[in-house]
């Protein structure tokens, strides 16, 4: 009988939904802040495309204006930007042997590993590559590996 009622209970706990905390903000964020511990909270309830974990937001840079007690989803952060708008950066195309540089103009903000759309100053035509950890932009042959 109470192995019977030990199962059902067991049972009976496995079935219910498990309830996610959801990550907010503790105060109104500026966009382009990094984030730190104070500036989020938790709260009870799980909220679809929300993050989870405050440790998943530290570090990152808000990309957009994050208002006190709104969730925070994932696309509403990410690494901060080393790359600024209209920062001269240069482009590099490498594939095999060839190996080729030029002078760019970024057209937005972004962090590494992030796509970013840059116009050759040379040849006035804009070109997307993947932001590299020195701040260059890789371009074709690199940025499609």
């Amino acid at each position: 009988m109470i192995a019977r009622l030990l199962i059902t209970a067991c049972l009976w706990l496995a079935a219910t939904p498990a309830i996610a905390d959801t990550v907010i903000a503790a105060r109104t964020i500026r966009a382009q802040t990094i984030l730190a511990p104070s500036d989020l909270t938790m709260v009870a309830g799980d909220v679809p495309g929300a993050i989870d974990s405050i440790d998943e937001a530290v570090g990152l840079e808000a990309r957009v204006m994050l208002y006190t007690g709104r969730p925070i989803s994932a696309s509403d952060i990410g690494p901060a930007a080393i790359v600024d708008r209209n920062q001269i950066v240069v482009l590099r195309y490498s594939h095999g042997g060839l190996s080729i540089s030029a002078d760019g103009r970024a057209l937005n903000r972004a962090g590494i590993g992030d796509v970013l759309r840059v116009m050759n100053l040379s040849s006035r035509t804009t070109v997307s590559g993947v932001v590299a950890p020195d701040g260059s932009i890789h371009v074709g042959g690199l940025a499609a590996q």
